[in-house]
């Protein structure tokens, strides 16, 4: 208690009504961050999808790896009840042809068990294009790039550069093949032949798998699986996405064809909303990181086969 002995007798009941009103301004601050906690921790719920009948989506952007937390969340959405369909929304132009694979045998598990239907975007090529196939319908935007059915082994030959600035690479190795390709060297003969039926393997899986989901006799799949890309409009026309449209058009098709009840919430599965204080944290902070976000796309090297379309811009 503050002692008011010395105080003048006057100030005595101003000094009370200033501690008061310490008191008061004090009891407010707390329920007002109460309110904004409760407020936010309500949001990010909601993020969350709340209880309740609920349509996921799980978001495939970037380059393709594997991954394994999206495998478990693909895992994980096929045997919960509250998840109606899922919506898989694509914008890659693909990545490794293991991380593709992935994807595919992953999505084939869950459209087992619950209407899957893909979206495509900007870009959907390639592995993004192999991951597409596993769903039970495929939406993209008539002038969306999709396609690129094909494998590639990527070699850079820096022999003469080495040469140039007189580095020599040695090596000692158990069989003619072993870490081969060789960057001092361009891929010749059996090294070359040896690569080659490595793509073709992947390719001949790649072409199989597009026949079968698509319903395309294989060899009309074959002529299409020269790597070339099409626009989404060209991909109807072919037989490789089945409708142009997005979103809301994917969602009318679950309530038509697939029974999934109407205005069913739309919840992101993965990447995973990030929750708790670590959200919160991410929200107030979303602004201030778009003000420095660079706009320029990191460049990512991957090793071993790849099934990757070619866009900087879009990486």
């Amino acid at each position: 208690m503050t002692d008011t002995s010395g105080d003048p007798a006057h100030l005595i009941p101003a000094n009370r009504v200033l501690r008061r009103s310490r008191r008061t301004w004090r009891v407010l601050f707390f329920v007002a961050l109460a309110a904004v906690v409760l407020a936010l921790v309500g949001r990010f719920s909601l993020e969350q999808g709340g209880p309740g009948d609920r349509i996921a989506r799980v978001t495939i952007a970037g380059t393709i790896l594997t991954d394994r937390e999206r495998l478990k969340v693909l895992t994980d959405l096929a045997d919960d009840a509250a998840v109606k369909a899922v919506i898989i929304s694509i914008n890659s132009p693909g990545g490794t042809t293991a991380g593709g694979e992935e994807l595919y045998e992953a999505l084939g598990a869950l459209r087992a068990k619950k209407p899957v239907v893909a979206t495509i975007d900007e870009l959907g090529a390639s592995a993004a294009y192999m991951a597409a196939i596993a769903s039970d319908r495929i939406f993209a935007r008539r002038l969306s790039i999709v396609g690129s059915i094909g494998v590639l082994f990527q070699h850079v030959d820096a022999g003469k550069l080495l040469d140039t600035i007189g580095v020599d690479l040695d090596k000692v190795q158990t069989g003619p093949l072993k870490a081969e390709p060789d960057i001092n060297e361009p891929m010749t003969g059996e090294v070359r032949a040896s690569l080659q039926a490595l793509v073709n393997d992947s390719f001949e899986w790649f072409v199989d798998i597009v026949s079968e989901r698509r319903g395309i006799a294989r060899p009309e799949t074959l002529a299409l699986a020269d790597g070339r890309i099409i626009t989404g409009r060209q991909g109807v026309e072919t037989r490789l996405i089945d409708a142009i449209g997005g979103e809301a058009e994917a969602i009318a098709w679950l309530e038509s064809d697939k029974a999934v009840a109407a205005d069913l919430p739309v919840v992101d599965y993965f990447p995973e909303p990030e929750t708790g204080w670590g959200g919160i944290t991410r929200w107030l902070g979303k602004s201030a990181a778009e003000a420095v976000r660079s706009g320029v796309d990191q460049a990512m090297s991957l090793d071993g086969l790849v099934s990757l379309w070619h866009a900087q811009a879009s990486m």
